[in-house]
């Protein structure tokens, strides 16, 4: 029997070892067909494209000659950044200086076949192709190349035209510049956020460092910003920062140039990022006075140039001088009736809203320096709790409510009434307690110099910089008061008089110009006249009938011409007898520079404040070499300088400063105080060989500044403080009489101006001062022991 033929059973479709059938095959055949086809048609059309658009392709003359906007750079001489001024936030860094963790990292998220391609990676083009008709969702394949050229010269909508361009630039980009010189360019000019462009500038942004010190897992978050700065900038959204960070790290162990090991060792890093890019608040103004001198000269180039400037300010001394000034301003402030809080908030019943609506207020009332803002979450006589910004709860009590006690009681005004929800200002004791304050109202200036070279070693402007950034060291028109005196005393040594000479200290009455019988009488500040006392005794309690009986024996005229010497604006200067209480106007920066004269033995020295003004590449275009006087600034003798300083010296020893010599223990410290009339401005000025200072406090709007408050409680508080601390290790420094001098029962005299042939009294013919009464007497001893 014939064996019969088995044939197969038709294999089941859902066997994958079997063939297809010809009906399928027929159909993937001419699909293919039909896919090749539309390729070489699109490959066509695009290469006509590409033909047809070439023409209109620009020229690159900008890369190839690529000079980035870099902004304009404040800083002081030992290296901190002031100020910051331009549009964009650039710091321009050879690619031989930029780490090679950075380079790896941004090339393994934008374009790992970056030395391999020619401006257009094709394999990276075919490979979004195909996922974009798989999952139609846009994927890009834009190479660093063809980013560069969009960033520098194609707009941002994304159509088939642009994209077409971008790839043609690519090309030409490629064709003309070497690879390294085009990484370097995206480098420094790609936007990272937060006005930073570039990732020399993002690091310093976001981690407060120069880029050579990140660290692997700090070049991730940076190398993950290029794709989406707002979305992944982690100042902002640190969650997706992190995503990000952790996808370029996966991208390097791919390529290769990290270890899955050294991946988990920076995934694992805490990062700890710059919340906000802020500068210094001490240092504002001076930078802002250098960018208006860099201004004048450059004009609008001066902020896209790159230019870096360095000033004579010194940042120890400069934070020194700041701190004291505020400390100055803030005491002041402790003294003054509370006016009461900023605002109110509405707190929500919920304990767990209530963080957030604090958080959400205080935006608008944010902290200034060591000033805190805060919002009261329970309010008693005895004790307040508040919250800070941050979340902290803090309790303030005792002493730390005395300024504000009116406020705290149940019926007090609705005004000044400190309730659950007000906004208030918190100071932290160096004890640590807090004490409840207000922002203040007065402002103020400090200024300090090198009296030989005027190199400005220290410039604060105001309190506030934030508020205001009318610098009054440099533009605030004030009168000097007392202050003003020693330039009188100079004056008057140089026409017989000196120091021994006596001076009735007697009721005067001048008749005012107009002959229309107005008489102005002058007083001393302490309201009492003592009578016959020498001219070194009248500088040292800054009497003013001494200094106004020497203005009309000198002539107000010539007195004020001898002021021209100093730098004072003879036009500012009234040419009257009231010239010698200050009642001219100056700024701190003019008083410094004259108390400058008598420091360095006679030589008026023009203040500087920039020291050296460099381009981009470092290369120098001005610089001021620091360097002593010579001759030909001499404006007064040396002896007349000695014998100024001898009479100031006093004035700290056992005068109206005499607190200067307590707190500091050195002698070699001179200076004047200085107050306005109704106690309108308080000023001290002074010097120890070596440095220059004056202070000032006032309202910006002239007003009184209190009872008992002048230079000697106001203004001399601050300069110690500053000098504390510049004159911390610094030896101590008298001055050498100077030819032309001799001594006379341990006084100096000009040689031809001693006691037998100076002057030896001023006003004696007017009658004796009237003897205090007992109440005078009284008021004066309260107002000595104050």
């Amino acid at each position: 029997m014939r064996e019969t033929e088995r044939t197969a059973p038709p294999p089941s479709a859902s066997d994958p070892a079997a063939p297809p059938p010809p009906s399928m095959l027929r159909r993937l055949v001419a699909g293919l067909g039909v896919a090749v086809a539309a390729a070489g048609a699109g490959l066509l059309l695009v290469g006509v494209a590409m033909a047809v658009a070439w023409p209109n392709v620009p020229e690159i003359d900008e890369l190839i000659d690529y000079r980035p906007k870099l902004p304009l750079q404040v800083f002081t001489s030992d290296g901190v950044l002031l100020g910051e001024y331009g549009e964009e936030r650039r710091h321009y860094v050879p690619m031989d200086r930029i780490p090679q963790v950075v380079e790896d990292a941004v090339l393994s998220v934008e374009d790992a076949r970056f030395y391999d391609h020619v401006g257009v990676d094709f394999i990276r083009v075919l490979g979004a192709g195909l996922r974009n008709l798989v999952d139609f969702r846009s994927e890009g394949a834009s190479t660093i190349t063809m980013q560069v050229a969009r960033n520098f010269y194609l707009p941002t909508e994304k159509t088939f035209t642009r994209k077409l361009y971008e790839m043609l630039l690519a090309f030409k980009i490629e064709s003309q510049l070497p690879k390294r010189r085009i990484l370097e360019t995206y480098m420094n000019h790609i936007y990272l956020g937060e006005r930073a462009h570039g990732f020399a500038a993002a690091s310093e942004t976001y981690f407060g460092k120069p880029l050579a010190e990140v660290s692997l897992a700090e070049a991730a978050v940076l190398a993950g910003l290029p794709q989406a700065p707002a979305t992944h900038n982690p100042a902002v959204n640190p969650e997706r920062a992190r995503q990000r960070q952790l996808h370029v790290l996966e991208r390097m162990v791919r390529n290769g140039v990290i270890s899955p090991a050294q991946r988990d060792a920076a995934a694992a890093e805490p990062l700890h990022y710059r919340v906000r890019f802020e500068l210094p608040d001490y240092g504002r103004h001076a930078a802002e006075t250098a960018r208006q001198m860099v201004f004048e000269h450059y004009g609008a180039d001066a902020y896209s140039r790159g230019l870096q400037v360095v000033l004579t300010i010194n940042s120890v001394e400069q934070q020194a001088a700041w701190q004291a000034l505020r400390k100055g301003i803030l005491d002041h402030e402790r003294r003054q009736p509370y006016r009461g809080p900023e605002a109110w908030v509405d707190l929500p019943p919920s304990p767990t809203e209530i963080d957030a609506r604090i958080a959400e207020a205080l935006t608008k009332h944010p902290d200034n320096d060591e000033l805190r803002a805060a919002v009261v979450l329970q309010v008693g006589p005895q004790r307040v709790i508040a919250a800070l910004q941050n979340g902290e709860v803090v309790g303030i009590d005792g002493a730390g409510l005395r300024q504000a006690t009116a406020a705290l009681a149940e019926d007090a005004n609705r005004r000044i009434q400190i309730r659950r929800g007000s906004v208030v200002r918190l100071l932290r004791e160096a004890s640590g307690s807090w004490v409840l304050t207000q922002q203040p109202e007065v402002s103020g200036a400090f200024v300090a110099l090198d009296p030989h070279s005027g190199a400005i070693r220290a410039m604060v402007g105001g309190f506030d910089p934030a508020r205001s950034q009318f610098n009054r060291a440099t533009q605030a028109w004030r009168q000097p008061g007392s202050s003003f005196k020693p330039f009188i005393y100079s004056a008057a040594l140089e026409h017989g008089y000196t120091p021994s000479t006596v001076i009735n200290d007697a009721p005067l009455r001048l008749e005012l110009p107009g002959g229309d019988g107005r008489t102005w009488e002058p007083r001393n500040v302490d309201g009492r006249f003592d009578g016959p006392m020498s001219l070194r005794r009248s500088v040292a309690t800054s009497k003013n009938i001494a200094p106004i009986r020497l203005i009309r024996a000198l002539g107000p005229m010539q007195a004020r011409q001898w002021s021209e010497r100093f730098g004072f604006d003879a036009e500012r200067q009234p040419a009257t007898p009231s010239l010698a209480l200050g009642t001219g106007t100056v700024t701190p920066l003019q008083l410094a520079a004259a108390y400058g004269v008598f420091a360095n033995g006679g030589h008026r020295v023009a203040p500087v404040l920039i020291r050296r003004i460099t381009d981009a590449q470092g290369r120098l275009i001005k610089a001021w070499e620091p360097r002593r006087a010579d001759e030909a600034e001499r404006v007064i003798e040396a002896r007349n300088a000695f014998l100024v300083g001898s009479l100031l010296q006093d004035v700290t020893r056992s005068g109206t400063a005499a607190r200067a010599w307590q707190a500091l223990q050195r002698p070699d410290l001179y200076g004047k105080t200085g107050t306005t009339s109704d106690n309108m401005d308080a000023w001290f000025a002074g010097w120890q060989p070596g440095l220059v200072a004056v202070a000032w406090l006032g309202h910006d709007e002239p007003r009184r500044l209190g009872e008992r408050e002048g230079g000697a409680t106001l203004a001399l508080p601050v300069w110690i403080d500053f000098m504390r601390e510049a004159l911390r290790g610094v030896p101590v420094e008298l001055p050498v009489p100077p030819d032309g001098l001799v001594q006379w029962d341990g006084e100096w005299y000009y040689e031809e101006y001693t006691p037998s042939t100076g002057i030896p009294t001023l006003g004696m013919e007017d009658a004796p001062p009237p003897a205090p009464t007992e109440e005078e007497r009284r008021g004066i001893l309260d107002l000595f022991r104050s």
